[in-house]
């Protein structure tokens, strides 16, 4: 196991260790002990109370970001015909149909989401063991599977993002750079816990949230308040 470089030390020496943070103020932390030379994403790690195991608690969905994730999205669109050509006209990076699939089975996969309109699943189900673990398989609960495609590309470009628990019961997605305002990443959060909150699956039992924990790419942890980070979903 790798020791943690200078840098990363000192920064997680002024986390206070066992300390649950407001979001502001973890979220402006997390922007002041950011030290890499390129402007690092924010990520955000959610452990929720299901059990992945069991199909029907799988959390799974897409949120749209107030203020976007300050990264270019590149996206593709399994479509033909008229549904193909608004694919483009509304900035989707590549659109086509079975040569895409061959293009994927030959080991491309330079794109960060891919949509398809529903007639075209049967051909995109032939790439489902390359697409689906790298969570780039299309699917109707995230909004990826859709006819309405120019929405779904505007969308996506304009900063949605997908969600879904790993084994572990934990989701991981990115809610902005640390060169946003402290502000804007407070109302992506605020986004993504609403999201949250309304993909509970019905069989999960006891505490939800079970901790929400904010970090830059090469920054530490820092532990949120999960009682508020519901909060700024729910005012009190």
């Amino acid at each position: 196991m790798s020791k943690a470089g200078k840098r990363f030390r000192e920064a997680a020496a002024k986390v206070e260790r066992g300390r649950l943070y407001e979001p502001e103020e973890a979220l402006a932390l997390a922007k002041s002990l950011a030290f890499a030379k390129f402007p690092e994403t924010v990520d955000v790690a959610v452990r929720l109370g299901v059990d992945p195991r069991h199909s029907d608690q799988v959390v799974r969905g897409a949120v749209a970001l107030p203020h976007g994730t300050g990264r270019r999205v590149r996206v593709l669109v399994f479509a033909k015909g008229d549904k193909a050509k608004e694919a483009e006209e509304a900035g989707a990076d590549v659109v086509g149909g079975e040569e895409l699939v061959e293009r994927i089975q030959n080991g491309w996969l330079e794109f960060d989401t891919a949509v398809a309109t529903p007639d075209m699943m049967g051909v995109v189900g032939r790439i489902g063991k390359i697409l689906g673990p790298r969570g780039l398989m299309p699917n109707p609960k995230t909004g990826t599977v859709t006819f309405e495609v120019k929405d779904a590309v505007r969308e996506f470009k304009a900063g949605k993002v997908e969600f879904r628990t790993d084994r572990g019961g934990v989701v991981h997605v990115p809610i902005g750079k640390v060169t946003f305002e402290t502000s804007q990443l407070v109302e992506n959060l605020s986004a993504l816990m609403d999201a949250l909150i309304k993909a509970k699956p019905a069989g999960a039992k006891g505490t939800y949230i079970r901790s929400v924990t904010v970090s830059t790419t090469m920054g530490p942890g820092i532990a949120i308040n999960p009682a508020s980070a519901q909060r700024i979903v729910m005012p009190v």
